[in-house]
């Protein structure tokens, strides 16, 4: 493949990665969006609030200006899952909030229930996440985020290190 000056480009392989493992947490919330959760299955979700088509409540927005991690597990209404994006309804203080966030601008996905997780790093870097756990999490909160560790997929180990 060439450009218009004839000069050979390269495959971005850790962009294609990154895209395939998107659609690994696309699949996993239309499972959900289709048949929900079973058992103790619940995700971690951390995205950046900055990211062009993040549509949140402007009060979650101005506490979380940067990033955000929401949780779903026990009380969630109206998740919608597209190829572009997801869309639900989180319980935050006791009020229901509506949501809509793009897949480009998720940052971590972690299902502590199966030992899973993946980290984003073409986006953004993940350092300072700030946490908030919607009241449906009931007995989980961000702190059990370490206690129950994933196997956490980067794509730093494909990385070429020369």
């Amino acid at each position: 493949m060439s450009d218009e000056n004839g000069i050979k480009s390269q495959i971005n392989y850790e962009l294609l990665v990154e895209n395939a493992l998107k659609d690994v947490v696309r699949s996993a919330l239309m499972i959900t969006q289709e048949q929900g959760l079973a058992g103790e299955t619940h995700f971690f979700i951390t995205f950046n609030t900055n990211q062009d088509y993040v549509n949140i409540p402007s009060r979650l927005k101005e506490s979380h200006p940067d990033k955000m991690t929401i949780i779903i597990q026990h009380q969630f209404w109206d998740l919608f899952v597209d190829d572009n994006h997801f869309e639900i309804t989180l319980s935050f203080g006791g009020q229901k909030e509506h949501l809509s966030i793009p897949f480009t601008a998720i940052t971590e996905f972690n299902d502590p229930s199966a030992g899973f997780g993946l980290q984003f790093t073409m986006m953004e870097n993940n350092d300072n996440v700030e946490d908030i756990s919607a009241d449906d999490s009931n007995d989980t909160n961000t702190g059990d985020i370490a206690a129950k560790s994933a196997d956490i997929v980067s794509l730093d180990t494909f990385r070429n290190k020369s």
